[in-house]
């Protein structure tokens, strides 16, 4: 298994490779961006916010020409989106919307069948992951965020936490600086 400063290492990989494809993926019509490696996952901006987020929070852990590989990636995709507001809100809102639907999607599935609870819990918060990264974005000058999807993911966070059950980080406990419980409470156990 991977360490945590591996998987590190491979999403500062992957964050070279999105930024370096931003700008023509703004401009395109779609929402999940093929990468040129076949091992990389799909380009969105949710992919690309989480592994920004990650690892600027927790650039210690990488060495200093990493370090220089992580600002020339954020250098990139700061410059891809400069002036292209709108362009980013449009690509955030939709991709925030699959999100929030397939985050609801996997809770109504806990519902349904209980005993499935916590199975691939460390994949599926991926997507919650995601959308925080991107209201994180949309909160900050010159964006807007969209209040309807907040709310809606506030509601699915309500009916979640009567099924949690506090207890250790589920990510690798490298990232756990990166990830303060009380804003990720959702990364700190699983759904029972």
């Amino acid at each position: 298994m991977r360490s945590g400063v591996e998987r590190l290492r491979e999403d500062l990989d992957i964050l070279e490779a999105m930024a370096a494809d931003m700008a023509e993926y703004l401009f395109s019509d779609v929402l999940y961006w093929k990468m040129s490696s076949a091992w990389m996952p799909m380009l969105t901006l949710g992919g690309y916010l989480m592994r920004e987020y990650r690892l600027l929070a927790l650039r210690d852990l990488l060495d200093n020409e990493e370090q220089a590989r992580l600002d020339t990636a954020v250098a990139q995709f700061n410059q891809a989106v400069e002036g292209k507001v709108v362009r980013f809100e449009q690509k955030a809102k939709k991709e925030l919307g699959v999100r929030a639907r397939q985050w609801g999607r996997y809770l109504d599935d806990l519902r349904k069948e209980p005993e499935l609870a916590g199975i691939n819990y460390e994949t599926a918060v991926t997507n919650r992951v995601m959308i925080t990264a991107m209201f994180d974005r949309l909160q900050t000058a010159p964006y807007q965020s969209d209040g309807g999807l907040q709310e809606m993911v506030e509601t699915l966070d309500k009916g979640l936490r009567p099924r949690w059950q506090s207890g250790d980080f589920v990510w690798p406990a490298e990232w756990k600086p990166a990830y303060p419980q009380e804003k990720y409470w959702w990364l700190y156990g699983r759904p029972h």
